[in-house]
């Protein structure tokens, strides 16, 4: 109980009064600039199609031909929860972890972005970076965006992990998703509710439940079949947002999918379980490359 109630405070404090307050801190952290170092990895900033894009990088020497992994995060968060995962990959891959234009530390486009524009951006931030090809790791709406990078770049993806997808379709409506975050709550890290409420104070409820309509009123699962890359589908026994029913389903229509189940663990697996979630995908992960496709790599950022 005493973990639900810190996810309780940290919804409650979504109200824009009690956003204020912890955004007029996160803004004072945002404008200090410079490269900060956290364990293995290193923050970086881009200057992508007019916004500045904020990343975290990982800094172990790692073989030149292992396939680089980026991390991408859910509605309303930053690269910071990601940050376990990234500690746990580090070791062995080349890991990147942006924060999506419009959340984190990245600039706020003045409206939100669609799903479709923010895998846009993302592969505007790989070409930027210099990242011409990679595997990814998505949780929640970093599925989605991940989904439509496969299909509209599809040169730029190797394989893809999704980690709790969104949206099921039976439970698209808004007010569904709401209920299946406070399912999830008890089960969560507690530390995660304190991340969740500084990463919604910088990108604000606006932009929060814009990006929310964007999110359910994407069809995933059809999308989903035009996939030809690997795909390893990741579910927590208590993500209650997910549906089993979902991922199994959306696992066999992949056409190149698979299913990996981790017991106990909920929503928020990177942040939560990162050493077994690390462990399930390590294999996936370090296998040969997938021979790229011969395409132009240049792509355009377009925020208006």
């Amino acid at each position: 109980m005493k973990v639900f109630r810190w996810w309780i405070a940290a919804m409650a404090a979504g109200v824009p009064l009690g956003l204020a307050v912890v955004r007029s801190a996160a803004r004072r952290r945002a404008c200090q600039g410079g490269t900060v170092h956290h364990g293995r990895l290193a923050a970086r900033r881009d200057r992508v199609g007019g916004l500045t894009v904020h990343a975290r990088v990982s800094v172990d020497s790692v073989p030149d031909d292992r396939l680089p992994v980026i991390l991408v995060h859910g509605l309303g968060m930053s690269s910071r929860y990601m940050i376990p995962l990234a500690e746990h990959l580090a070791p062995h891959l080349r890991v990147y972890a942006p924060d999506l234009p419009g959340f984190g530390l990245s600039d706020k486009p003045p409206q939100a972005l669609t799903v479709r524009q923010l895998a846009d951006a993302l592969a505007a931030w790989m070409h930027k970076v210099g990242v011409r090809r990679a595997a990814f790791v998505g949780n929640s709406l970093g599925c989605e965006v991940l989904v439509e990078l496969a299909v509209i770049h599809p040169q730029l993806v190797d394989r893809l992990v999704l980690q709790g997808p969104t949206p099921d379709p039976e439970a698209r409506g808004i007010a569904r998703q709401v209920v299946g975050f406070f399912l999830i709550a008890p089960f969560e890290r507690w530390s995660l509710a304190w991340v969740a409420l500084t990463d919604y104070a910088r990108s604000g409820i606006r932009r929060y439940l814009q990006t929310l309509r964007s999110m359910v009123d994407n069809p995933i699962a059809d999308k989903a079949l035009r996939i030809p890359q690997p795909t390893l589908v990741v579910w927590g026994t208590r993500d209650y947002i997910v549906p089993y029913a979902f991922v199994t389903s959306l696992a066999a229509s992949l056409p190149r999918g698979r299913l990996a189940v981790i017991p106990g663990a909920a929503h928020g697996i990177n942040y939560s379980h990162p050493e077994a979630f690390a462990a399930a995908l390590l294999p996936f992960l370090l296998a040969p490359q997938e021979e790229p496709s011969a395409e132009d790599l240049s792509v355009e950022f377009d925020v208006n």
